[in-house]
């Protein structure tokens, strides 16, 4: 009985463990893609005072340079967020199916033994009523 206990906490506990993880990444997500959309517009307001959007002209301000590799990198790194927070959604339905699992196991073996218990109880009255027969 204390091994299925613990069994179903561990589940439980992998279960919100996962979500917290899920937690976490859509935050970082979030962030990184708020940091992104203030680099794009700092790159515009720079390209806009230097009047030069092309990256490659000799005069591009540095500042939005700068700027644009820091944006490209978050962008690749919002990438593998992503991919990450799709494989910890898969691993968190995987971790609620097993928790699931074990809970109907955990119902299953209760009600196996209620029906022992009512079996054992049915048949110590069956044996109290023929006792009272004789």
């Amino acid at each position: 009985m204390k091994s299925r206990d613990t069994l179903l906490r561990l589940k439980q506990f992998q279960v919100d463990e996962k979500r917290r993880r899920i937690g976490q990444l859509q935050t970082m997500i979030a962030e990184f893609t708020r940091m992104t959309t203030e680099l794009d517009r700092e790159i515009t307001n720079e390209e806009a005072r230097a009047n030069i959007s092309d990256p490659s002209h000799f005069a591009y301000p540095t500042y939005a340079r700068a700027a644009r590799t820091r944006r490209d990198n978050l962008a690749n790194s919002l990438g593998d967020l992503r991919d990450k927070l799709d494989a910890a959604q898969e691993q968190l339905k995987e971790a609620g199916e097993e928790l699931a699992k074990a809970q109907s196991q955990e119902n299953r073996d209760h009600a196996a033994e209620r029906m022992v218990d009512l079996v054992a109880e049915r048949h110590a009255a069956e044996r109290g009523e023929s006792l009272r027969r004789v």
